[in-house]
């Protein structure tokens, strides 16, 4: 605000200019990364070719430096580049670009996993598609690893994960297992859970959603509250999307983490917001630097301007 950025430079005796402006910059903290993971129920070509839906997917997607799209069951990818061209074509938040799992599923039904991301705000260093070897998830997570704007935190990975109803606490007990492969296979323990993990009402009670091993094990932040709706519809109201954050640099860098209630940004009706998902989008945002933490740059400019207070002293 420039009005309060003025007030805080002439700034009352007791507050010298330039240490307001170090304590302004210090709240205000650097421009944040935001990291998405969205159930968009049944993603198909014939559903993104509508125009009412493809316009509010661009607008969520817009939103995003990086994006888990889940249930996608588009085993041609033209809905994704479809997705791609007009997100592109939108305004000027991109490029964008993607990167898909293959169909995964134990049945003729099979979804991808799909990241969609600011190419020039991040890139994929690395990929892979988890072993299921004891046949425990549905759909086997699809791992990747982004490089962040952050010298505090260069890069994370990302772990997306769409349980099936019928076996929630299995899968997410079998995340961790995950988790482990990962931190294993690249030293890396700042890690992002992320997806419709149906934890929650009828999938997932109170009491084993506590027992889960990623809820006992020391270390997992899970961003999403318990109580918060990730649902569209009006008769529901279940937390079944959710992110979890592991390790201290990433959780040092959360600055907020909320459902993106789509509908009631867009002024669409419960039918209208139907036709995109019933589930809303689940959101982080991590700052590009820990909180109280200048980058060196900026150190730099705001040293000299708070020493002027102290010149008269010297000169006298």
């Amino acid at each position: 605000d420039p009005g309060l950025m003025w007030t805080l430079w002439r700034g009352p005796a007791a507050m010298p200019c330039p240490v307001a402006l170090l304590f302004l910059l210090l709240a205000s903290g650097a421009e944040a990364f935001r990291i998405c993971a969205f159930n968009a129920q049944r993603l198909t070509l014939t559903k993104v070719a509508r125009e009412d839906v493809m316009d509010t997917l661009v607008r969520i997607l817009a939103r995003c430096d990086i994006m888990v799209l889940q249930e996608v069951v588009d085993s041609s990818s033209s809905a994704i580049s479809l997705l791609l061209r007009e997100l592109n074509r939108y305004d000027d938040s991109g490029p964008y670009s993607s990167l898909s799992s293959p169909l995964l599923g134990r049945s003729t039904y099979m979804e991808k996993y799909v990241y969609i991301y600011r190419s020039h705000r991040t890139q994929v260093l690395e990929s892979y598609v988890y072993s299921d070897q004891d046949d425990l998830f549905a759909r086997e997570p699809f791992v990747a690893q982004f490089t962040l704007p952050s010298k505090v935190l260069p890069s994370v990975v990302l772990v997306p994960l769409h349980t099936t109803p019928k076996a929630v606490e299995k899968e997410l007990n079998a995340l961790y297992d995950v988790f482990l492969d990962v931190s294993q296979r690249w030293q890396s323990e700042d890690m992002i859970l992320l997806g419709d993990f149906n934890a929650d009402c009828a999938s997932l009670t109170k009491k084993r959603l506590g027992e889960l091993v990623l809820r006992t094990e020391t270390g997992f932040h899970w961003a999403i509250a318990d109580g918060e709706d990730t649902t569209v519809r009006a008769s529901t109201h279940c937390t079944y999307d959710r992110i979890v954050l592991h390790g201290e640099r990433c959780q040092g860098l959360l600055r907020t983490a909320y459902a993106f209630d789509f509908p009631r940004s867009f002024r669409l009706t419960e039918e209208q917001a139907l036709n995109i998902s019933d589930h809303y989008p689940v959101e982080v945002e991590l700052s590009r630097a820990a909180p109280g933490v200048l980058p060196l740059s900026l150190v730099g400019l705001l040293l000299p301007l708070m020493l002027l207070p102290l010149l008269p002293l010297q000169l006298g």
